[in-house]
């Protein structure tokens, strides 16, 4: 049978998606549910328990289908990228509505109404998805309301299928964001996840994981030595890291480093990651 990422491919001995069926072992196949994450950010995980190393997040509003939900775990495929793993069954949410808006600052609030005043009732980071049932405006400021009665300032939404005329922007609009391996919100975002938002918001969907987005993303450049003739929204690729060229010298990137998002120059991100890693290992233009 085909060789299948397990990332990207919901199938284990015991139990397989039924898309999967022929193609796959396992004792017993399944049509599964559709949900969506209702949490703020959810972590997928790469085994059902608490201690297991986050993979990557959902966002409020992103679409799962649900495979299986046992002790307080659902095993589930999001549809935005396919990718497979647990997160705890209190982060999903109803199907319905779906949303009309998104998320277009880092981060923003919820209140319990149209007052930016009140205390705070939950935190939402850039691409969380939202439903707006009406407007309100409260001294000058004004309100997305949501199902639910709360509100968010509307000013940090756009509609749910805008897209950023510059991938780029968005990712330095994300400059200090803390580090989070496995991130990808406004809270805490990685390497890789950071190009998976930043592209998303532009309206382009891609894979999560540095490897499946150096082996996808765009066409291949071949620049030789010097590392001459990159553009702004270029990316470099090392083994398991990824960084973004806001011009021909400078990079943005999540790094470990700096525990941040950064900028940093390229001739000196290759000298001081060479040190413990090697030499870039590819470079591509989406």
């Amino acid at each position: 049978m085909t060789i299948r990422d397990k990332r990207l491919h919901a199938f284990r001995p015991d139990l397989a998606d039924l898309r999967l069926q022929g193609e796959v072992d396992a004792e017993r196949f399944v049509e599964g549910r559709p949900a969506r994450i209702g949490a703020s950010v959810a972590d997928l995980r790469a085994a059902p328990r608490p201690d297991s190393g986050i993979n990557t997040q959902l966002l409020r509003g992103a679409s799962v289908t649900v495979f299986e939900a046992a002790e307080g775990f659902a095993w589930v495929q999001a549809a935005d990228d396919g990718y497979v793993g647990y997160l705890a069954d209190s982060d999903l949410g109803s199907v319905d509505p779906a949303p009309t808006d998104k998320v277009a600052a880092p981060r923003t609030f919820i209140y319990p109404g149209p007052d930016l005043r009140l205390p705070r009732s939950g935190m939402l980071s850039m691409g969380a998805g939202l439903t707006v049932v009406g407007h309100a405006e409260t001294r000058g400021t004004r309100y997305a309301l949501l199902p639910s009665g709360e509100a968010v300032i509307a000013a940090h939404l756009c509609a749910i299928d805008a897209a950023a005329a510059d991938y780029v922007a968005v990712a330095e609009a994300l400059i200090n964001t803390p580090y989070l391996w496995g991130g990808v919100s406004g809270f805490g975002i990685d390497c890789s996840g950071l190009v998976q938002l930043a592209m998303r918001m532009a309206g382009r969907q891609v894979l999560r994981d540095t490897d499946m987005q150096a082996a996808t993303l765009g066409a291949p450049l071949d620049l030789g030595p010097a590392c001459e003739g990159l553009l702004r929204g270029d990316l470099v690729f090392w083994k398991g890291h990824v960084a973004i060229m806001t011009d021909a010298e400078t990079m943005i990137h999540a790094n470990g480093h700096t525990m941040l998002v950064s900028r940093e120059g390229l001739k000196d991100a290759i000298d001081r990651i060479g040190y413990l890693y090697g030499g870039p290992t590819g470079f591509r233009r989406p």
